[in-house]
């Protein structure tokens, strides 16, 4: 049987675990040209948030990107034991109509659950928005929001192997002392901590912010706004305190003008041609220790709504994933 996480409700507020049913289904079988995967880690992603609100079909399994392997083809193009990424979903076995939408993964640049984490989506994510948008300079100040989390993590650390002076903020002590002992970055304050952002900001970087890599919008945006340096550039990635109506306005916005600054919001699903080349380019930095990544892996098909909403309280370090059947380049 197949082991599956549905979405039952909308949310009228905060995500809750109670969105969320179990139920069993027999194992799909695939017609010609399909491909079974038999998933083994499965992503918790704050983007989901939206389209649980409104997009994803109530009583089906939450589409997601999971890495797994074939375990039945009827594709001459996909032979089974090949391990894939794709956007899957939350359950033990997916059918992939066609085969469409699957990525081979390759063992050899890391552990495959990198796939969808620090060589998939969330590092192309901290690439582009870091290195394209952000072009952070040597001396410049580079503040990064969710400095623990999957994207975040390793935005700063890019930012520091370009010469920045690189400033997070996170949501606990061990986060800030993960960010700054394990990762590199200059100076990390706890935000919960803090009177408010702009006191933490006041602290770290008292000369002011020459790029800014945004995961949380709402009154950090802000607070960053009254703090930015002429011709600062802010990447905009995510807006996590406005997914569930808790976003500020942004008061300081003329700061935009009179700094000359650019703010740019992106999205990681127009910049997929580049993988390619960012996967041997991060494979690298990885294998040199020039990057360290960490992710946060919950174990079996019953953690994935706690996982999930777990990691939208912040108490994830890295990429949360959860592994739900073994992984055969591991045992």
């Amino acid at each position: 049987m197949n082991t599956r996480v549905l979405l039952a409700r909308r949310p009228q507020g905060p995500i809750t675990t109670d969105l969320f049913v179990f139920d069993q289904a027999p194992v799909p079988e695939p017609g010609p040209g399909d491909v079974l995967v038999r998933n083994i880690y499965l992503s918790c992603d704050p983007y989901l948030v939206g389209r649980i609100q409104s997009v994803f079909p109530l009583g089906e399994p939450v589409a997601v990107r999971a890495v797994g392997v074939i375990a039945r083809s009827e594709n001459p193009a996909w032979l089974e034991g090949t391990i894939v990424w794709g956007f899957l979903a939350w359950e033990e076995y997916t059918l992939v109509p066609g085969g469409r939408g699957l990525t081979a993964v390759d063992p050899t640049l890391g552990p495959i659950s990198s796939a969808i984490s620090v060589l998939g989506m969330p590092g192309l994510t901290a690439y582009v928005g870091t290195l394209e948008l952000g072009q952070p300079k040597p001396g410049e100040t580079f503040y990064v929001s969710s400095a623990a989390g999957a994207v975040g993590s390793l935005a700063g650390q890019l930012a520091r192997l370009a010469g920045a002076r690189v400033v997070g903020s996170a949501g606990s002590p061990a986060k800030c002392a993960h960010v700054i002992d394990k990762l590199g970055f200059d100076a990390c304050f706890d935000h919960r901590a803090v009177s408010s952002v702009g006191e933490g900001l006041d602290q770290h970087c008292p000369e002011g912010v020459d790029v800014y890599f945004d995961n949380v919008g709402g009154e950090t945006l802000d607070a960053v706004l009254a703090r930015l340096n002429p011709h600062a550039r802010i990447a905009v990635c995510g807006q996590i305190s406005t997914y569930v109506g808790q976003g500020a306005g942004l008061p300081n916005i003329m700061a935009m003008l009179r700094q000359r600054a650019t703010m740019t919001g992106f999205s990681i699903y127009d910049h997929t041609h580049k993988l390619p080349e960012f996967l041997p380019w991060m494979s690298r930095l990885l294998r040199e220790g020039n990057v360290v990544y960490v992710e946060d892996v919950r174990e079996g098909i019953d953690s994935v709504p706690d996982a999930f909403v777990g990691m939208l309280a912040g108490d994830n370090i890295g990429k949360r994933l959860v592994r739900v059947s073994d992984d055969p380049t591991t045992s």
